[in-house]
């Protein structure tokens, strides 16, 4: 699949799931997938159900005993250790390092999107996803949504993140929230837009939220460039002014304070505070759709480029990562290390883990199947 013909799957895989949004209220409780209906809420089955769903493309490495049916579009490692992955359409899996399990929350349907899964300093895990924000405090599952004052008629949740105060940002379809663990608070982003906005799902839309090391919150927006804030002072990126594409997918800062930023269009730059270094325009790495940025332990910084795999920047030289090199599929979905040392893959055909050395099958490299 080309990369343009990918990224038209993308758009209208979205755009389709997006119109099919059920929006259902707050709610709370948790049944394993496979329980019957007369399970008690927090009863779980730690036997991993094995189900037989169709995929889009054959499933080269695992689909968590066929509990995914498209791909796992985030994923996770809380404090204690358990792995959560973050599904296209077939909600929340929790590995507690022995058994998946599918985690099925009362009266919300089974088959909604994760799209950000971050943990706070309590250790209550937030999902934002197609059906609004939801909560996990270790015991049962909370709901968040427009009865809160989430904005808009769309639910769906892409940015997620906890500044160091501990207030979640919470970028919707209907616009950029404060959510202070009760509700929404509206948080205006400035009027000001783009030459020829283009953007793919709103205008109101913030993919991406960074807070950086001098407290300055960045707004990776769906068409309309980035927005830095900071003491009620906004400051506009655009093409105009540093970045080589509108339409920003992905946003990092590494250990050094280096920002990353990867676009839909214009492939991937690194900004120092002064000057932006464009690695796709300047012919150093191929593939203009890049985002899932991930530093890992050793400070390698990893991306993934649609069509054209992953690759990895050791702070000196990048190196890609294919099929040719064991990797299922060239389009990855998305980026984690464990605590562990493993890096896991998410992609179209299947989560793949490398050691450092080897991409292999996870249910190679982990028990669940046992």
């Amino acid at each position: 699949m080309s990369n343009i013909e990918s990224k038209k799957v993308f758009i209208a895989r979205n755009l389709i799931l997006i119109i099919l949004t059920l929006q259902i209220s707050s709610c709370t409780g948790q049944v394993s997938e496979n329980s019957g209906n007369d399970k008690k809420e927090n009863e779980v089955n730690t036997q991993p159900p094995i189900l037989n769903q169709s995929t889009t493309f054959p499933q080269i490495h695992t689909n968590l005993n066929g509990m995914v049916r498209e791909f796992v579009r985030t994923m996770y490692q809380d404090k204690k250790g358990n792995y959560w992955f973050g599904t296209n359409g077939n909600g929340i899996i929790r590995y507690d390092g022995q058994a998946l399990e599918k985690m099925t929350i009362a009266d919300v349907s089974p088959h909604f999107r994760v799209l950000e899964i971050v943990e706070d300093k309590a250790g209550n895990l937030w999902f934002g996803t197609s059906e609004g924000l939801i909560q996990y405090d270790g015991k049962k599952f909370t709901k968040f949504s427009k009865k809160e004052g989430l904005q808009g008629e769309d639910e769906e949740i892409w940015g997620l993140t906890i500044d160091k105060s501990g207030l979640i940002w919470v970028g919707s379809i209907g616009g950029v929230s404060h959510f202070d663990g009760k509700k929404f608070t509206p948080f205006l982003l400035p009027d000001t837009k783009v030459e020829n906005p283009k953007p793919m799902l709103s205008d109101k839309l913030v993919f991406k939220f960074l807070e950086d090391r001098n407290g300055t919150m960045w707004f990776a927006t769906d068409g309309n460039g980035i927005f830095k804030y900071k003491s009620g002072e906004f400051i506009h990126l655009t093409s105009k002014n540093g970045l080589t594409d509108n339409n920003v997918a992905d946003i990092l800062e590494d250990k050094q304070g280096n920002i990353w930023i990867g676009t839909f269009n214009g492939g991937v730059s690194k900004y120092d505070g002064k000057t932006y270094t464009n690695f796709t325009k300047d012919g150093i790495i191929a593939g203009e759709e890049t985002y899932n940025f991930y530093e890992d332990s050793q400070g390698n910084i990893w991306f993934t480029a649609e069509g054209y795999g992953v690759y990895r920047y050791d702070g000196a030289n990048f190196t890609q990562f294919t099929t040719e090199n064991g990797l299922t599929t060239n389009v990855v979905q998305s980026i984690l290390e464990d605590k562990k040392g493993q890096l896991w893959f998410g992609t179209w055909q299947g989560i793949s883990i490398y050691d450092g050395n080897n991409f292999m099958n996870a249910k190679d490299k982990e028990p669940w199947t046992k």
